[in-house]
């Protein structure tokens, strides 16, 4: 059987869930296109640690990690079980490769994890754990841990990486953008540039995005939100990091929800 991809997926706003927008769209649709996983390991942007911790309890809660938002959000649930052997199993390939790692309990699951989830696997009947970032340790300590991971897409579990490929609060908050807003061009030459580096495969400059990309600082003032996309390239089954942009929307100009796939 072949390994399952592993995915970068841009998570945008809470309320994503019950928008109308073409992010929305995708990952509905996303999900009925792709095999179906006997597991799921989600690296959530939301989930910081200052290392590796893995979720590993039974039946995860909810968090509600956000505020302002719509009420029917803060009554929605995804009830998909946790896995603590698959927990135990990743902590297990972390450490293989040196990579400092723990188990974590009474980790409920973030809106990084449950908001593109309800989209793409509706029913959450798959068991899901998830994975913590560390923004103090950077990209590269991010794309080792993918490759300790690489292993699960051959055992049927699919590796997805849930962060946002532009993340500037403080701009969105500033400039008054609507829905719909056309993005600037600091987002517009960041998103291009990912897509050209990752389509040609080009590992070390993405590595290095902070100081070669167009506007870094710009569009993640801190790393949290991109961290994740280094986990996905990691996990590739082929090694290479090279892959295929599925997906490219903006929502509120400067929030770019553009998605890859990893084979």
């Amino acid at each position: 059987m072949q390994s399952l991809p592993s995915l970068f997926i841009s998570h945008g706003a809470p309320n994503l869930v019950i928008d109308n927008i073409p992010a929305t769209g995708f990952l509905s649709a996303y999900g009925q296109d792709l095999r179906t996983p006997r597991a799921i390991v989600v690296a959530s942007a939301h989930f910081e640690a200052p290392a590796a911790r893995v979720s590993a309890d039974v039946s995860p809660e909810m968090i509600y990690d956000f505020g302002g938002f719509e009420p029917e959000l803060y009554e929605m649930t995804y009830p998909a079980p946790g896995s603590p052997d698959l927990a135990g199993e990743i902590v297990a390939l972390l450490g293989d490769q040196g990579i400092d790692a723990g188990l974590a309990h009474n980790r409920g699951y973030d809106h990084g994890t449950w908001v593109p989830l309800m989209l793409m696997f509706p029913e959450a009947e798959i068991p899901v754990v998830q994975i913590s970032v560390s923004p103090n340790l950077g990209a590269e300590h991010h794309y080792r841990m993918g490759q300790a991971l690489r292993p699960l897409g051959e055992d049927d579990v699919l590796v997805v990486g849930s962060g946002s490929l532009t993340h500037n609060l403080h701009a969105f908050f500033r400039g008054g953008f609507e829905k719909d807003a056309a993005p600037p061009d600091w987002v517009e030459e960041f998103a291009a540039w990912m897509h050209e580096k990752v389509s040609t495969g080009d590992i070390g400059a993405l590595i290095d995005y902070r100081r070669l990309a167009p506007f870094a600082a710009e569009n993640h003032p801190s790393e949290e939100h991109l961290l994740p996309f280094f986990v996905a390239a990691g996990a590739a089954a082929s090694g290479g990091g090279t892959g295929e942009r599925v997906h490219a929307s903006t929502s509120f100009g400067v929030l770019a929800m553009d998605a890859y796939a990893f084979h």
